[in-house]
Order: C-alpha cells, then structure tokens, then sequence
C-alpha cells in the first residue's frame, strides 16, 4: 500500500489540473491538510463516542435512525471512522461493512482484489490524489444470495478550517446478492475553501442489485471534486441516486459500465447552485454489451446567479446491440442572472440500438405563483412547492426520513429566492 500510495502521488504531481470544466484557480493544493484525526480510536458502542461528536450525530438522528431502521451506521468526521456497527442479522450472513482501513488489514484477500481496479489512480488528478492520501470510507462486502432489505448509512464531515477529506469506498455485491447504501455529506462555514476528493468503486456481479444514493449538503467553500464509478456484469442492476447541494465548485459524474448482456444502469440527478456556486455534474454509461438498459434523468435549479452544467457520456460500442439507453436533462431557472449548461456526449458505433436524448430549460411561471398567492401561500413556500415537484423523480426514490430532509433543504435553498 506504501508503494502503491507514492506511485498515486508521482501521478498526481505530473498530471495537470483539468482545463475544462468550473474554475479551480481558487484550490491552492498546498495549503490543505491532507490527514487531521478528530478522535481517537474508532468507537463501536454510542455510548462510547465524545459528547460533542454525540451532538452532532443527535442532530441528524443517526442513533434513533440505527435502532429503528438502518441495517448498519458509519461516521466519518476529518480523516478518520469513528462510528461503525452493523447488525449482527447481516454480520452473520456473512456481509461486511466496515471502514476502509479495518478492510485492508482484516481481510486483505478481498481488498487486493478489488482495490483501484475501477478507477485507477491514473484515471484523473483527483482520483491519483486519493489514491495517495486516501484516509476513511466505507468497505460493503455482500456475500452471493444475500438480500439486505435495510439501508447501510455513511455520514462523512468536514469539520476544520482548509481540511481535505479523502475517503475511499469499496462496494462488492456478489451473485444474487443486494444492498443499499447511503451517504450523507456536510461541512460548516469556514473562510478558507476545503477539498473534499472521493472515490467509490461498485463491482456488481452476475443478477445483483446495487443502489448508490448520495445527498451532500457542503458548505460553500468546499471543493467537491468526486470519482464515481460501477462495473455491471450480466443481468445486474446498479442505480446512482446522487443529491446535490452545497460546495463551491461540484464536479461529479457517476458512471456505469454495463460489461455483459442484460446489465441494467440508471442514474438519477439534482444539482441546486446557488450565488458563487457552480455545480458541474451529470452521469455516464458506457454500454460494452448487448441487450443492456440505461437511463440517466439530470435536474438541476440555479438561482441568486449560481450556475449548475450538466456533462454526460451515452456511450454504446459497436456489437453492442439491442441496447436502450433515455437521457434526460432538465434545468429550472429562478432568476436572470443564474446560468445553466448542457455539455452531452453521445458516441453510437453500433446501429441496432434505440437511444434517446432530451433537454429543457423553464423557468418559474408568473400564473404559477398567482395562483399559490391567491390560496394563500407566500412567495418563498410557493417556490419550495413548484421546486419540489419539479424534482419530485428524485423524491421518490429516497427513503422517508431523507426525504423529509431533502425537502426541508429545498426550502432552505428557496428562502428568499423569490420576490
């Protein structure tokens, strides 16, 4: 891993900084801290966590959430896990789900194998970053046949002034087997901006069934600069759900590469940018085989002069026939001064297939909010209302209580933003 670790940093110390996409002069790599442990030793029993982080978690109902619902609960605050439990239904199935560092040392065997294979460290700068530096994440081993019918939930936070964060992720879901996975992502206000440079790899085998679903809500000075990637063998199914507010500058695309026939990919998207903000988000699917389905839905709102771009790839290579791929891209405008972009990439080499692609741009309709007005609504609930069901595919998707945190985001968001 030490040599593994100073490879990634020689990588991405040659590589350049993109020079396409949101503005990143202001990411100065030098002045981040690249490791800070918030507590010590990782803590199993809530009773055992610090009072301060204990608030935290409180706030956000992690521990009620575990007992009445989640399958298993992990917590990342700076660099390091200190939360982690599963329950032992799922533990004696044989599932794992543990941090990162935990995985490498207690079953390296799986670790190897998987490790780096789906996003390599030469895959961009960020992901060499992190290759380097990774510290954290999540570890999901799913034996074949097992159906977890609960969530997993990851909750990662970044607490310091000029902090980076770098966790790493690793879902397996062998044969017949499935999972859902949640994360949730924050950071308070701080002066100094923040990096935040992720990787996840999801290798789902041969009819299991993988939901990825993210609901990030960073400050505004935080760099969310983000590596999603899944591979789907035959006849699976893997599904990003990815929430999108907060950050400075997001750049995040979840991808699938659907490898063998029947593989299924979908990917669901909301990007809300607000003043000085850029959200650069989207998906790819690249199709290697036959009788493959795909579907990526992008929304995203800009408002207060905040911009949101969405930039796919709908990739389909020549034998892969029978193939069936829609992509959607729809954009909400709340003001003249907010911006919104559509950068799709369509590569078809093979032509028995049936591929799609649309894209809208709308804005707030004036008989829309006359008519909220009329019943009595204010401007500020009336906007929340039409937003809503504007991302109302996103909504269902989640389960109850993101849901209702979702929606109170938007609210938050769309205080203000009309009148």
């Amino acid at each position: 891993m030490t040599d593994f670790r100073v490879h990634s940093l020689e990588l991405f110390e040659s590589m350049p900084a993109p020079s396409w996409g949101p503005d990143l002069s202001g990411l100065h790599k030098n002045d981040i801290y690249y490791y800070l442990q918030s507590v010590k030793g990782q803590k199993k029993e809530w009773k055992d966590v610090p009072a301060d982080i204990k608030e935290t978690f409180m706030k956000l109902g992690i521990p009620q959430a575990e007992q009445k619902l989640l399958a298993g609960v992990g917590a990342q605050f700076e660099s390091e896990m200190i939360y982690k439990s599963l329950k032992k239904e799922w533990s004696q199935k044989g599932v794992i789900f543990c941090d990162m560092n935990t995985a490498l040392t207690l079953h390296p065997e799986i670790f190897k194998k998987y490790f780096a294979t789906i996003v390599p460290p030469h895959d961009n700068p960020y992901a060499a970053l992190n290759s380097a530096v990774w510290s954290g994440g999540s570890f999901v081993y799913v034996p074949e046949g097992v159906h977890i019918d609960l969530p997993l939930q990851a909750y990662f936070r970044i607490e310091a002034d000029r902090m980076g964060q770098f966790e790493r992720t690793l879902i397996i879901a062998e044969e017949g087997s499935s999972v859902h996975y949640i994360e949730g992502c924050s950071a308070p206000t701080y002066a100094a901006s923040s990096l935040h440079s992720a990787v996840v790899e999801i290798s789902a085998h041969c009819n299991s069934y993988v939901r990825y679903t993210t609901i990030q809500n960073w400050a505004h000075q935080v760099y969310n600069l983000v590596t999603k990637r899944a591979v789907a063998y035959r006849n699976a199914h893997v599904s990003w759900v990815d929430g999108n507010f907060g950050s400075k500058v997001t750049m995040k695309y979840p991808s699938i590469i659907l490898k063998e026939e029947g593989a299924q990919g979908d990917i669901l998207s909301i990007a809300v940018a607000s003043a000085g903000q850029h959200q650069d988000s989207g998906g790819k699917v690249i199709h290697l085989a036959p009788h493959t389905r795909s579907t990526i839905i992008a929304k995203s709102i800009s408002k207060g002069g905040g911009r949101s771009s969405y930039r796919g790839l709908l990739k389909v290579v020549k034998g892969a026939h029978s193939v069936r791929s829609r992509v959607q891209c729809d954009a909400l405008l709340l003001d003249e001064h907010s911006k919104t972009d559509t950068y799709p990439t369509v590569l078809i080499q093979e032509p028995n297939v049936d591929v799609g692609h649309e894209a809208s741009v709308s804005r707030i309709q004036d008989d829309q909010m006359i008519y909220l007005g009329s019943r009595g609504i204010t401007k500020s609930a009336a906007s929340a209302m039409i937003v809503n069901g504007f991302i109302d595919p996103f909504i269902k998707t989640l389960p109850l209580e993101y849901a209702v945190e979702l929606n109170r985001l938007i609210e938050a968001e769309m205080e203000g933003s009309i009148g």
